[in-house]
């Protein structure tokens, strides 16, 4: 069995992981990821139980109980920069032993599920609706650092990873409309925006996007990160996104709380049927 390396799995002086500052028994068979650490109250506030709370840095960990089923809430931060952190240490705390920092021989199943907000470039996905990610394209660069087989998509000549959801995640939440989701590595230029840089790409042009037919409908920063790690690491995930921002219609919603609330709300009763 491979042994890693002080340097490869580090260890806090408290036996924690290093940026998330959790230890192995913090990290339940459910994990809900958010990327605001205020949102990790807005879920835990349902919970019948709350078992523990550890901030580090942005990453706020909650865990907990509603009508039986133990779930873990964290906040990832913004990007798949975070997102790489956040499933490796989750992959550690999991699936290793860290005193001797060797993997467990029985890998243990694990669901991601993200709730998140994000923005439509589709007339299918209106303002204030929830959409889940069928598929995400990662536009970000993390797979140039890791070996994989993901399908992919050509841009620009150079090649995107496109990454799905868990199909068996999928079923749970089928009661939403599914989108092909676009990751991407910024917020202003990434994301298309002429704002105060005129970005090198523009709007009209990313979204004649196609995968196997299906138009892009929705952009942010998480999701094919999560999808990605998620397929190497071993894990189930799937991405739920509350829809703030109509893109080609140039509005945001009048009330983002509620219908963030809404998908609160909706996904833990999902989550706990």
């Amino acid at each position: 069995m491979k042994q890693l390396t002080e340097t490869e799995l580090i260890v806090n002086y408290d036996g924690s992981i290093y940026h998330l500052g959790i230890q192995p028994e913090h990290i339940y068979d459910t994990v809900i990821t958010v990327g605001d650490p205020e949102r990790v109250e807005q879920v835990t506030k349902y919970f019948d139980r709350l078992d523990f709370s550890v901030q580090n840095r942005e990453f706020k960990t909650c865990g907990g109980s509603l009508n039986g089923k133990d779930i873990t809430v964290l906040s990832t931060g913004i990007g798949t920069d975070n997102i790489d952190i956040v499933l490796n240490e989750i992959a550690f705390l999991r699936n290793y032993n860290l005193e001797t920092r060797t993997q467990n021989r029985n890998l243990i199943p694990l669901q991601v599920i993200r709730l998140g907000t994000s923005g439509s470039v589709s007339k299918e996905h209106k303002l204030d609706s929830i959409v889940y990610s069928k598929n995400a394209i990662s536009f970000d660069d993390l797979f140039q650092f890791y070996v994989h087989s993901f399908d992919e998509i050509i841009f620009d000549n150079k090649n995107f990873p496109v990454i799905g959801c868990n199909q068996d995640l999928e079923k749970k939440f089928a009661k939403y409309q599914p989108s092909l989701t676009l990751t991407t590595k910024g917020f202003y230029g990434p994301q298309f925006r002429n704002a105060q840089i005129e970005p090198k790409f523009s709007l009209a042009q990313i979204i004649e996007l196609k995968y196997k037919d299906v138009a892009i409908g929705n952009i942010e920063m998480e999701t094919a990160g999560i999808y990605g790690m998620s397929k190497l690491l071993g894990f189930d995930a799937i991405s739920i996104n509350a829809i703030l921002a109509d893109r080609l219609d140039s509005k945001f919603s009048l009330n983002p709380q509620q219908t963030i609330e809404r998908m609160i709300t909706e996904c833990l009763e999902i989550i706990c049927s």
